[in-house]
C-alpha cells in the first residue's frame, strides 16, 4: 500500500488541470481530446489523441461501452436553502441522498413536493429520504426540476446532454459513467470499420464524491446491472478469436468482473446487482485493458486501476499527465491501459 499512499500524497491537481468546458466547445468534436497510452507489459507511456485509437486497437478486439443515461440528480430547495443530490433509489419514492446546506428533516420542493428526512443512510453523510406528493414518478419530477450534479470545478450549469454519451439510452445514472463521453457516432464507425468490435452494457453509476475528501465506499453501493445477450456473445467470440476486451470505464470493469465471478459461462442476458471492489490483488478473469478518465488523488477509483498497471507505473503515468497538462474529470481527457 506504500506506493499507493506516496500517488496520493504527490499528486496534487492544480486549477488549470480541471476541465471546465466540454471538449466539443474547446475543439471541433467530442472526440478531440488527448489519449495518454500506457502499456500494461511494459509500463511505456506514449502521448495520443482518441482519434489514435483505430491504430492502438487491433482486428478483433471489442470496446464495452456503458449506455447508462445519466438523470438529472440534484434538486435546489430556494426555499430552504438545501441542495439534495440523490444518491441510490430505495424504492419508488425511496431514496438515499446527500443533504446540502441548512440541516432539515423537511425539504420544499417544487409543485407541493416536499422530502423527508427518515434516518441516516448507508454510510455517513448520506441520508434516507422520501418523496411526498408526488402527482408523477420520480423521474418525471426530476426532469421537470431537477439539474445534473455539479461540482466546484465547474463554473457553468451545463445542459443535461452534456453530461450525456452519444449512446446513452437507459435513464438511471446519478453520474454519467464519463469516460464514454469522447466518442462520437463517427469515431465508432471508424473503429468498426477497422474490424475493432463495439459492445454495450448497462451499468448504472452512483454518487461518486460526498464532501470535505469524503469518497463513497464501494462496498456499501451495490450497483444494479445488465449486460445483453449479444454483449456476452460478442464477449466470447473476441476471447476465441484472440481478441483483447477493452472495457471504457470503471462501471463496465466492475459490470464484466462481476459476470465472470458469478457466471462466466452463461451465453444468455445476465442481470444482477454487485459490489464488486476492485483492487491490486483480483484477477482480471475478462477484461485485458481499461479506458478511463483520469482520476482526483483520494477516489476509490485509483484502488481499481491498480489491477491493471503496478503502482510505479500508475504513479509515472499520473506525473506524466500533470506534467503534460491532461485535464481531469468528465470533461478533459482520457488514459488506456492496455
Amino acid at each position: 500500500m506504500t506506493n499507493l499512499v506516496s500517488l496520493h500524497e504527490a499528486f496534487s491537481l492544480p486549477a488549470h488541470l480541471h476541465a471546465h468546458t466540454p471538449a466539443e466547445l474547446r475543439g471541433n468534436d467530442r472526440s478531440d481530446v488527448k489519449l495518454l497510452h500506457t502499456e500494461r507489459k511494459s509500463g511505456r507511456i506514449q502521448d495520443h489523441t482518441l482519434t489514435d485509437l483505430t491504430e492502438l486497437l487491433q482486428p478483433n478486439d471489442l470496446l464495452l461501452f456503458n449506455r447508462s443515461r445519466t438523470i438529472p440528480a440534484q434538486l435546489v430547495s430556494e426555499t430552504d436553502n438545501v441542495t439534495v443530490r440523490l444518491a441510490r433509489q430505495l424504492t419508488e419514492t425511496s431514496w438515499e441522498a446527500l443533504i446540502l446546506g441548512k440541516d432539515k428533516t423537511v425539504v420544499q420542493l417544487q409543485d407541493g413536493v416536499t422530502l423527508h428526512v427518515q434516518g441516516d443512510g448507508s454510510e455517513a453523510p448520506l441520508k434516507r429520504v422520501t418523496f411526498q406528493g408526488l402527482q408523477e414518478p420520480v423521474l418525471s419530477f426530476l426532469h421537470k426540476y431537477g439539474e445534473p450534479i455539479r461540482y466546484e470545478y465547474i463554473n457553468t450549469p451545463w445542459s443535461l446532454e452534456s453530461y450525456q454519451t452519444v449512446f446513452a439510452s437507459v435513464p438511471g445514472s446519478i453520474e454519467m459513467p464519463s469516460a464514454g463521453r469522447a466518442f462520437s457516432w463517427k469515431l465508432i464507425h471508424q473503429l468498426k470499420q477497422n474490424q475493432i468490435q463495439v459492445g454495450f452494457l448497462t451499468l448504472h453509476a452512483g454518487i461518486s464524491y460526498y464532501e470535505d475528501n469524503q469518497w463513497p465506499d464501494p462496498l456499501h453501493h451495490p450497483e444494479a446491472y445488465m449486460i445483453p445477450a449479444e454483449t456476452i456473445t460478442a464477449i466470447h467470440e473476441a476471447k476465441a478469436r484472440g481478441g483483447r476486451i477493452i472495457a471504457v470505464g470503471t462501471t463496465v470493469v466492475r459490470a464484466v468482473e462481476s459476470y465472470a465471478k458469478n457466471k462466466p459461462s452463461h451465453q444468455g442476458a445476465w442481470t444482477d446487482t454487485t459490489n464488486l471492489f476492485i483492487q491490486r490483488e483480483t484477477p482480471l478473469q475478462l477484461v485485458d485493458g481499461l479506458l478511463s478518465g483520469l482520476h482526483e488523488p483520494h477516489s476509490s477509483h485509483l484502488e481499481l486501476l491498480r489491477a491493471f498497471l503496478p503502482d510505479d507505473a500508475l504513479l509515472s503515468s499520473y506525473q506524466h499527465a500533470l506534467q503534460n497538462n491532461y485535464l481531469w474529470h468528465e470533461f478533459g481527457d482520457v488514459h488506456l491501459m492496455l
